[in-house]
């Protein structure tokens, strides 16, 4: 538990949280801000800041648990869909514990991820993609 993480408090069971589901390994709780009805951020049970470069084990509780939660949040509120998303580094605010969003979707909820884009076409996609492939 890293001090003065309230999500390892969560996940510790001390913390103030709406749970909806709880493993060894993960812990679902409906976010205290939310930005839409049910928003809710899943989170291991260890601290870590950063789950995409995780254990293995570690990724796979928590998005085992991103999937447990969306389908229960599909029976309980019938969305049209859901946002999912993984923020980390600066970008995630004051909280550096790992979290994954999961945001039941309705056409009308007001709730924008557009993201500007761009192309990316021949030499330059085959330069990015071997980059990346030499260091996967």
């Amino acid at each position: 538990m890293e001090a003065d993480c309230p999500f390892c408090e969560i996940a510790a069971g001390e913390g103030d949280a709406a749970e909806v589901h709880r493993t060894d390994d993960a812990v679902a709780f409906l976010d205290a801000n939310p930005a839409v009805d049910g928003h809710t951020l899943v989170i291991p049970t260890s601290h870590c800041e950063e789950i995409s470069i995780a254990s293995e084990p570690t990724r796979q509780a928590v998005f085992d648990a991103v999937g447990h939660v969306s389908a229960a949040l599909e029976q309980a509120l019938d969305p049209d869909g859901f946002s999912v998303f993984h923020t980390s580094g600066p970008l995630v605010g004051r909280i550096d514990h790992a979290h994954v969003h999961i945001l039941p979707r309705s056409g009308d909820d007001g709730v924008s991820l557009s993201l500007e884009r761009d192309s990316l076409e021949g030499e330059q996609a085959e330069t990015l993609a071997a980059r990346i492939r030499s260091n996967s």
